[in-house]
């Protein structure tokens, strides 16, 4: 589900350079299918994106759900392609392969390198319009939904969102998930879904998007090919608006729904009208005006001064047809009784005449601003141009939304905020502990007291070179300057990784690191937290600061007009970080909440365990996150005393974007010089203990994981682990093949690994149905045994191969994503071209290879098992 289509992808279309992508055309085959081509060829690569203008809120109520299994359906089998192809023809090439089911539309995704764009437009066009829905299938892949059904549910927010959504949009097509209910999914037949396609999936109500690395002319030849003889078969009636008027509005309505959770988790919805009226672009300015980021009223008085709540936004959810202003809180449960009351008090007294003349230009900005980066990757740009072109006329609509982002005024705001943001049409959620003594009587009181209601590889090697080349320069001292000059779009990221993080700490001084990063960017001389957000704010950019158990960074991204700006405030950061006490306590305050948080889920548990299972000592053995009593006793002198030790630290930085050369290495030599060295290598000490449970009750699923001791990246083994991992991961994978489509054992099935350079694991994750847990169990073990006993396939490896390399180029688009990258492994003491030299390791492996990493780690033996379960 899009939050608000436009906000993610709106703003003005600016020039770019040579390299930048070419216009689009637009074409109407003559079935009515419209067909979109961009060429852009930055990269060796092609986005496609199939559009079907069919969603959740295009079901009947016994339907609800159809859509989204129709979605899972097209995966396990069409006309052309048998079970299990379908992915492997993408992956096998190097591409990625996915759909997702909106309330509005349906999208089937295809990306790969640009020589096989051909087989994108094929296979989305048999996952359109010819697959087999074998009844066998469909019955196996109702437990899977029913899996993620179940998933969803035990997410806090996305159980908040569901129940608020049902009560905004009732009598409406969008009061159901986009899931689905258990009775609706297992209740569907294959004449069902085949009487649904027939009804809805017709060419003139779709529009397939081509950008990338591609001859226009001969894509759209392609496309009238394969695309242009399928026919419409039924006229499609689109449904109704919505009228708002017709809604529920006896409110205000207030539900406390109490459970096994932490915090209390609050949610307050308004109906508001759908992204084609004139009023939605001044409803996303209002969202983001009250709580849309960190300069907002909202977290501003709530969260920074008060500290009520860990966290609070407003966002504005629009579909086609209506939509929800939604804003959501996180706080403890003694908090609510000061909080609630006060926050109905300044919703009912919001005026527009209180938002700042910067506050108003800063939305504006970062509106703007998330189009153009938007178009940093091609997947990005796809998404953006296919959304435009399917609901809001093109490049028209873009430049009608940049006008009216810049003529919404403060009459209209206010003229919106009398219009919808009504005590009768208010709906509330909180999710509350058991035993929390919150009353819903005394919260609808209080809604009525303070709210009195009005109604009771050759195109890369070119890209690279129209990049720059990269340069490392050796500043002395401990320091390294890494720079990637990019001219393609005009920003800057930059990260600074310093060695150190929690290596510099003790066992009981846990978490302190992380503490340290979180209170670093909040103040500088004269400038405290909320200037410091302002700042960055009215200038689009971002500055962050993150520890890891062997490192500490630094990043920031920018345009590169701001770059003289930003470059100061970073140096300030970093050289003379205020680290005020009111700031170190607001920050602990806010760690301990998102640990009792991310404790409320249970991958989050189980990923928070994950490291003190497996080693007994060292820093692998810490909680990263710290231990809430500790985090506690940490006093502003201890989170001064450590980033004192840590900017002695060696440290390398990289640069990449559009840069002065000569200003970058002077910004750089203006840092902290180190006067330490790196710290000693250490060799960690793994559990003899091999099984940990953690129960976490009142939950739907069981979350197994099965790890094995690996190697560090330095091993020569590390190209095998790495395509052996790709292989059993993936749709196509081993593991989802079996596990999932097989044998229906869960929704979420697949393989990962970690490395450092001193050790790593490769582990096995399921999440499950309690009573499937051994099912599951033993399905890792026999797929174990199987590429262990007889040599994988030749079509196997080369999926892997392929799928590797695909990821290499996706994964190294955006200008962070390299700079993060040539940051980490300069640090790490490894050379530039580490990744990209794995992925050409990995091209020389053969089935023989990969048969003996697994006989040599993946030894069930002595694996070791973290399960979380309720």
């Amino acid at each position: 589900m899009f939050k608000r289509l436009l906000i993610l992808f709106c703003g003005v279309l600016m020039m770019c350079t040579a390299t930048a992508a070419s216009a689009a055309t637009v074409t109407k085959l003559k079935n009515g299918l419209t067909v979109l081509i961009q060429e852009d060829k930055r990269f060796p690569l092609v986005s496609t994106r199939l559009y079907v203008h069919a969603g959740s809120g295009y079901e009947e109520p016994r339907e609800a759900g159809i859509s989204h299994v129709l979605e899972h359906m097209v995966f396990k089998g069409t006309k052309n392609y048998a079970k299990g192809q379908i992915a492997a023809s993408i992956e096998e090439l190097g591409g990625y392969l996915n759909a997702a089911t909106s309330f509005d539309y349906t999208v089937y995704i295809a990306d790969l390198p640009a020589d096989a764009w051909k087989t994108g437009l094929k296979v989305l066009r048999d996952q359109a319009f010819f697959a087999t829905i074998d009844p066998e299938e469909l019955e196996s892949e109702k437990k899977v939904v029913i899996s993620e059904l179940e998933r969803g549910e035990d997410s806090p927010f996305g159980f908040l969102f569901k129940n608020l959504q049902q009560q905004t949009m009732k009598g409406t097509t969008y009061a159901w998930p986009i899931i689905g209910y258990r009775d609706t999914i297992n209740s569907f037949t294959r004449d069902d879904i085949a009487n649904y396609i027939n009804k809805h999936y017709q060419p003139q109500q779709m529009l397939l998007v081509v950008c990338g690395d591609i001859d226009e002319k001969t894509v759209l030849a392609e496309a009238e090919k394969l695309y242009g003889g399928l026919e419409n078969t039924a006229n499609v009636t689109p449904p109704s608006i919505v009228n708002l008027e017709k809604l529920d509005s006896t409110g205000p309505n207030v539900q406390v729904v109490e459970g096994k959770w932490n915090k209390v988790y609050l949610g307050i919805s308004f109906p508001i009208p759908g992204f084609e009226d004139v009023n939605t672009t001044g409803i996303d300015m209002l969202a983001q005006l009250m709580g849309g980021d960190k300069t907002s009223p909202f977290y501003r008085k709530y969260q920074y001064e008060k500290q009520l709540v860990d966290s609070i936004s407003a966002s504005a959810y629009s579909f086609e047809r209506a939509g929800l202003i939604y804003i959501t809180a996180v706080l403890d449960a003694d908090k609510l009784d000061k909080f609630w009351p006060e926050l109905m008090k300044d919703l009912s007294n919001l005026k527009a005449s209180e938002f700042k003349d910067e506050d108003i230009a800063r939305v504006r900005l970062n509106l703007e601003d998330s189009l153009f980066r938007a178009k940093e990757t091609l997947s990005g740009l796809t998404s953006k141009i296919g959304l435009f072109e399917f609901f809001f006329g093109g490049e028209q609509g873009e430049q009608n939304y940049l006008d009216e982002v810049k003529n919404v005024n403060r009459e209209q705001l206010q003229n919106l905020i009398d219009t919808y943001l009504k005590p009768e049409r208010l709906k509330a959620t909180l999710l509350a502990p058991q035993d929390s003594t919150v009353s819903e009587t005394t919260l609808t009181a209080q809604v009525v007291k303070n709210w009195e209601s009005e109604e009771a590889a050759k195109k890369l090697k070119k890209a690279e070179e129209a990049a720059g080349k990269k340069e490392t320069i050796d500043l002395g001292n401990g320091r390294q300057l890494i720079l990637i000059p990019d001219n393609t779009l005009p920003y800057v990221a930059i990260d600074m990784d310093f060695m150190g993080g929690d290596s510099l700490i003790t066992k009981k001084q846990e978490g302190l690191s992380v503490l340290a990063a979180r209170v670093l960017t909040k103040g500088t001389g004269s400038m405290d937290a909320p200037a410091i957000e302002e700042y960055l704010a009215d200038r689009a950019s971002s500055i962050a600061a993150s520890a890891s158990r062997r490192t500490f960074s630094v990043s920031a991204r920018y345009p590169a007009r701001f770059s003289k700006d930003i470059l100061k405030l970073f140096t300030q950061m970093v050289q003379n970080p205020t680290m005020a006490e009111e700031e170190v306590n607001r920050e602990k305050t806010d760690q301990i909440a998102g640990i009792k948080l991310r404790e409320d889920q249970p991958l989050g548990l189980a990923t928070r365990n994950l490291f003190p299972f497996l080693f007994t000592d060292s820093i692998y053995n810490y909680y990263h996150a710290g231990i809430p009593a500790r985090i506690e006793k940490f006093t502003q002198d201890d989170v001064d005393d450590f980033w004192k030790k840590q900017k002695a630290m060696p440290w390398t930085m990289a640069v990449a974007g559009v840069f002065d050369r000569d200003a970058i290495i002077a910004f750089a030599k203006g840092l902290p010089e180190p006067t330490q060295k790196r710290p000693e290598k250490f060799v960690p000490t793994w559990n003899n203990d091999r099984i940990k449970s953690i129960a976490l009750k009142d939950r739907n699923q069981a979350h197994l994981f099965m790890i094995f001791e690996t190697v560090p990246l330095t091993s020569e083994d590390t190209a095998g682990l790495e395509l052996m991992q790709t292989i059993l991961a993936g749709q196509s994978g081993l593991l989802f093949n079996d596990l999932r489509d097989k044998h229906g054992l869960g929704y979420t099935v697949t393989a990962s690994s970690w490395q450092s350079t001193i050790t790593g694991f490769t582990y096995f994750y399921i999440g499950t149905e309690p009573s499937k847990e051994e099912a599951a169990m033993d399905g890792f073990r026999r797929i174990i045994k199987e590429i262990q006993d007889k040599p994988l396939s030749e079509e196997q490896i080369k999926r892997g191969q392929n799928l590797m390399r695909g990821q290499y180029y996706r994964g190294h688009q955006s200008l962070g994503s390299r700079s993060a990258e040539a940051a980490g492994l300069a640090t790490a003491q490894l050379p530039l071209s580490y990744n990209k030299d794995i992925v050409e390791q990995v091209q020389n492996l053969t089935p023989k290879d990969i048969q003996e990493i697994a006989k040599k780690y993946l030894n069930v033996d002595k694996a070791y098992i973290l399960r979380v379960a309720p």
